[in-house]
Parts: structure tokens; C-alpha cells; sequence
């Protein structure tokens, strides 16, 4: 393994808030943290999965809007069994096959799952999921993972 995290960001630009992941990426990525690679995955995760295999990572960081039946902006740590259930299905294939995948290459795995509000044809976050962005954003920059509740 190496001394490196991973922050996967998933989610379609084009579904408002399942957008969530994937502007987290991009925004973490602009930070330039040290030690850390921030994947904006898209719709397309399993496309970066090579780059998990080859790094092997300390850490994984999966980060996507996940229906948890919770008020919008919430967010969670979700474990592998749910990951079909609550997850959308804008991926091309399905989270739980691919995290079983990835988790093999890194040492530690942790999917964050975040309510959405608005899935529908929409290009930007509801305001719920701008505030749980930052949130998150702070919460993964200085690695407070008790910050976060499991489902």
C-alpha cells in the first residue's frame, strides 16, 4: 500500500443533485492537498478504477448521493450490503460490484452516501446540497470521519 488516499466523486452532471460526488472531487481537487488523488468520476467510476489498483491506497473515500430516505444535505457513512438498495442507478455498473473490487486494492474503504433533493433534469445543487458540499469538503480535508454518522 502506499501512503496515498483516494477520493472518488460520483455522480451525473446533468441530475442536479446526484451531481453531489462528483463537485466534491472537483472542488477537493483544486485544493491540491498533499497526499491525496481526487477522482471526478462521473457517471463512469469503474473507468478509474485501474488508478485505485495501482496506487493501493491507504484510504478510499467514495463519495455519492444515496436515497436514505433522510431530509436533502444529510449525509452518511454507508455500509457495502446497502450500497444497491439506496444508491442511483446512473452508473454504468453497480456500486456494490465495484467497491468490492476496489476495496481489494486499498486498505481501508469508506463510502459516503449524501440525500439528495432534486434528481431531475438540473445542472446545479439544491441549496441543502451546496451547505452539505462544504460541509463534507472540511469534514474530508482534515479527515474527521467521526464527524460522520453511519446508516
Amino acid at each position: 500500500m502506499t501512503g496515498k488516499k483516494i477520493l472518488m466523486g460520483i455522480g451525473s452532471e446533468l441530475r442536479g443533485d446526484d451531481a453531489i460526488g462528483n463537485r466534491i472531487a472537483v472542488e477537493f481537487k483544486a485544493f491540491g492537498k498533499t497526499g491525496w488523488i481526487s477522482l471526478p468520476c462521473e457517471t463512469v467510476p469503474e473507468n478509474f478504477a485501474g488508478i485505485v489498483e495501482r496506487e493501493k491506497p491507504l484510504l478510499l473515500v467514495i463519495v455519492d448521493a444515496a436515497n436514505m430516505n433522510l431530509a436533502p444535505g444529510e449525509f452518511r457513512l454507508l455500509p457495502k450490503k446497502k450500497l444497491n438498495s439506496i444508491v442511483f442507478g446512473t452508473h454504468g455498473m453497480p456500486l456494490k460490484h465495484l467497491v468490492a473490487r476496489l476495496e481489494k486494492s486499498a486498505e481501508k474503504t469508506l463510502f459516503i452516501g449524501v440525500q439528495p433533493e432534486n434528481i431531475g433534469l438540473s445542472e446545479t445543487l439544491s441549496p441543502a446540497l451546496e451547505k452539505a458540499k462544504q460541509k463534507l469538503l472540511e469534514i474530508i480535508s482534515k479527515e474527521e470521519w467521526n464527524e460522520i454518522k453511519s446508516l
